[in-house]
């Protein structure tokens, strides 16, 4: 273990810029690294991306290693999964940290099974052990009932963490730091998918993952209009509309607005379940929130054990004076 020194990164690529989601991993492996008293480098993977070095390096890192090609303009897993792999080989950091998106889910647990080593995702915790200087890794287990941490004994330690956990550092342009290119090496034979199309999904209104207040609905709804009741409330308070599973199955709401284990986790500041039960499966996507108020009409509902304020009644009622009096309230 010896070998392996230090925390990488990767960087995420969205619209020719570090989402939000590149940003607080940066936060993370920042802290990580100064634990450790070892260096902090990034990876950034695409085509033309070098521009971006230097945001890498005002988030915190020593050194960024910039993979540029034009294979590599869109992610797919052969390409960026080979380059990944020749990094990390050359490199050999002690950890390496990815997000908890669609595309460090997929690319995570390959790149781990290549380098024969272990990937723990979806963690929503990382600090480094003072004795042996292994990274635990917290993460919820049993549906998000409760949570658990691990450690691994081989490097690099793989891991990829939610958003939202940590506000992210702010850019420091000042900062000095190495920028190295390295060659992709790519065959194109080798790459065996190509994207075909991209279709941008336009959400309206404030996307579910940015919102600092969600207004989340269950079966108990009952119908699309029902949820028409639901957008009035998260417009007043600017915030966004969530769903359980069944509310989405059911086609109330559209897919992109699922909560829970199989949509999406979220972590606003303010969380309003109505007419929803507390299924471990949607808790699972909102737990983190930090304030959680439920309004059902069955008092035993799980939603009421997890809820820091909650009502029993009937959504119909309940929803109607609630959204009059915050008109009274609210300014404007």
């Amino acid at each position: 273990m010896a070998e392996y020194k230090g925390v990488m990164t990767y960087c995420e690529i969205a619209e020719g810029s570090l989402p939000s989601i590149s940003r607080e991993v940066a936060g993370f492996g920042r802290k990580l690294a100064d634990d450790l008293g070892e260096e902090l480098c990034a990876v950034l993977v695409g085509s033309d991306v070098g521009n971006l070095a230097q945001d890498a390096i005002g988030l915190g890192a020593d050194t960024v290693y910039v993979v540029d090609d034009p294979l590599l303009k869109e992610y797919q897993t052969d390409a960026y999964l080979s380059v990944m792999e020749k990094v990390v080989r050359k490199m050999m950091p002690r950890i390496l940290i990815l997000g908890q998106t669609s595309v460090g889910r997929d690319l995570a647990p390959m790149l781990a099974f290549r380098l024969d080593t272990t990937a723990t995702l979806d963690c929503v915790g990382l600090a480094i052990d003072p004795g042996t200087k292994l990274l635990l890794q917290t993460k919820p287990v049993f549906g998000g009932n409760a949570q658990a941490t691990f450690t691994s004994d081989f490097c690099p330690q793989i891991v990829t963490v939610r958003d939202k956990l940590m506000p992210p550092p702010e850019p420091d342009a000042s900062k000095q730091g190495e920028v190295i290119t390295l060659d992709a090496g790519l065959d194109p034979a080798a790459i065996r998918a190509s994207l075909l199309k991209r279709v941008t999904e336009n959400e309206g209104g404030v996307r579910l993952e940015d919102a600092s207040i969600i207004v989340s609905g269950g079966r108990g709804i009952g119908s699309a209009e029902g949820f028409d009741q639901l957008q009035e409330l998260a417009a007043l308070l600017k915030g966004a509309v969530g769903a359980s599973r069944p509310a989405c199955d059911n086609r109330w709401l559209a897919p992109n607005r699922q909560v829970g284990i199989t949509g999406k986790i979220v972590n606003p500041d303010l969380y309003i379940a109505i007419a929803l039960s507390g299924s471990i499966q949607h808790l699972s996507g909102c737990a983190q929130s930090k304030s959680i108020i439920a309004i059902n009409k069955d008092p035993e509902a799980p939603i009421f054990n997890y809820a820091d304020f909650g009502v029993v009644g009937d959504w119909k009622k309940v929803l109607p004076a609630f959204r009059d009096k915050l008109k009274e309230l609210l300014p404007g």
